[in-house]
């Protein structure tokens, strides 16, 4: 149930990743918010910039002629013009007006200054016989008070004609009322134009910018594509796969991605540790089911024998007693050795202390002595080399060792065993003059369940000896041959090594 669920996790992610592919070019990808948020900024900077330099314009432009218009008004009003010279202005203007109206074709520009004197009722003056112009008479038709209009300081805008004036009242010395006007139709004309130049360029600064920003975010943000395209591979099964490195990276993704691949390494580690432990689990689990079904095989062969009253001689039922016993005691040590290694895998606390490890050698020499007289057996170990180690711990290893020399040798086999210290360390070999092992079967020395030749054993031996020793933070290593014996090397670190009256930790 928990392999089915893993499997629709990992096919949801690769759907999830499908879908995004799919997706890659739509608005939703990261390069296009990043473009349209670029873009985005890029017009309001824009808007506000011509605005503010469209507003500045016209407002310059207003100013000067505000100032055009106030110079003339002081002008008249400290000349002391007289009706004879506004006559003659108001006649070079109706001459002005005339002319406009002469030119069908157009050819003549609209006069940007309109000029008229009013009386008190805000009518055009008439002088010499030449009446007001439609743009004077407009002029002043758009203005109610004259008079309040000359007593003001202020600039009006007005409508004449349709377009817009900028105009200013001036009171001669005689009380007559000087209107004047000035168009602004050219400052309206130089504001759209210039808004129409700077609508284009910003456009045009659009587009190049989205254009540019697109390309640039495509290239920063490729190393993220070959993260989720790593991350694709890796769910598809691909547990080597990595995220590769780029030419000129960014500080920030190239941080990411150191990290990601570490992680990675880590994954890809843990993945086959679990793998290597969950193969070396199931093999366990069938050799010692295995082992343990052969004797519990021969005790109930026995018992049903027994059962059935087919052990009628008394020498019958002590042998199928001793048979019984035997495969009884075999099962317990098969069981004793499997707790043993289930300790071990599980890390259990072991109890250090000084142990003299030459005295554990002699002691194992001498039973193997007693259980075999004919085999010779030589003890390099004298004086006393104290391991800071659990006792018990080197025991087995030390049994198992010569253990192993008595179950997978002949028994006229020499063996010898030599405890020494050198380079910091202490180095326990037991070394035997049997057939020795092929390359094939030394490299899986160590493997539980195990066994070489006859077949004989457990096939635990050396998996608690190596156990062992890995708990104590030494090594262990054989050297054999096809008829060259074999040589087991148990060596324990510096840290955990002190020869005789050195003082303990």
């Amino acid at each position: 149930m928990k392999a089915f669920h893993a499997a629709q996790a990992v096919n949801a992610v690769n759907a999830a990743i499908r879908g995004r592919r799919r997706h890659h070019h739509g608005f939703r990808t990261l390069r296009a918010k990043l473009t349209v948020m670029n873009v985005v900024v890029l017009a309001l900077g824009i808007v506000v910039a011509t605005a503010v330099s469209i507003m500045a314009m016209r407002h310059y432009l207003l100013d000067r002629i505000d100032s055009e218009l106030v110079s003339s008004r002081t002008a008249l009003e400290n000349t002391g013009f007289t009706r004879a010279q506004i006559d003659a202005l108001s006649a070079i203007g109706s001459l002005r007006d005339d002319l406009l109206l002469a030119d069908a074709a157009g050819t003549l520009p609209r006069p940007e200054t309109v000029f008229v004197a009013v009386d008190g009722g805000g009518r055009p003056v008439t002088f010499a016989g030449i009446p007001p112009t439609a743009r004077q008479r407009e002029l002043s038709s758009a203005v109610d008070d004259p008079r309040a209009v000359s007593a003001s300081d202020d600039v009006r805008d007005v409508q004449v004609g349709g377009d817009a004036f900028r105009m200013v009242g001036a009171r001669l010395g005689d009380g007559t009322v000087v209107l004047m006007a000035t168009s602004t139709e050219a400052v309206r004309n130089g504001v759209t134009k210039s808004l129409k130049v700077d609508l284009g360029v910003g456009g045009v600064l659009l587009v190049l910018l989205g254009v540019l920003t697109l390309l640039g975010a495509r290239h920063r943000l490729r190393p993220l594509e070959d993260m989720v395209e790593t991350a694709s591979a890796i769910a598809e099964g691909d547990l080597t796969r990595r995220v590769p490195a780029r030419k000129d990276p960014v500080l920030e993704i190239e941080q990411l991605r150191l990290a990601l691949n570490s992680m990675l390494h880590q994954v890809e580690s843990a993945f086959e540790t679990r793998e290597r432990s969950a193969a070396q689990l199931r093999r366990f689990v069938a050799d010692a089911s295995h082992e343990l079904r052969t004797p519990l095989a021969a005790i109930r062969g026995y018992l049903q024998l027994y059962d059935k009253g087919m052990l009628r001689e008394p020498a019958e039922r002590e042998r199928a007693g001793r048979r019984v016993r035997s495969e009884t005691d075999r099962m317990s040590r098969l069981v004793d050795e499997l707790l043993t290694l289930a300790r071990l895998d599980q890390q259990a606390e072991l109890v250090f202390r000084e142990v003299d490890l030459s005295r554990l050698v002699r002691d194992a020499a001498e039973d193997l002595r007693v259980q075999e007289p004919g085999r010779p057996v030589t003890v390099a170990a004298d004086g006393a080399v104290l391991v800071h180690a659990d006792e018990t711990g080197l025991r087995q290893v030390v049994g198992n060792l010569l253990a192993n020399v008595r179950t997978h040798t002949p028994g006229s086999a020499a063996v010898c065993v030599s405890v020494e210290r050198s380079d910091g360390k202490v180095r326990l070999t037991v070394a035997d003059k049997g057939p020795g092992l092929a390359p094939e079967d030394a490299s899986r020395i160590f493997d539980r369940f195990f066994r070489a030749g006859s077949g004989a054993g457990s096939g635990l031996g050396l998996a608690i000896v190596q156990g062992v020793v890995e708990a104590h933070g030494g090594e262990v290593t054989v050297d054999t041959a096809p008829g060259e014996g074999l040589t087991v090397r148990v060596a324990f670190s510096a840290c955990g090594a002190r020869a005789a009256g050195e003082s303990s930790p």
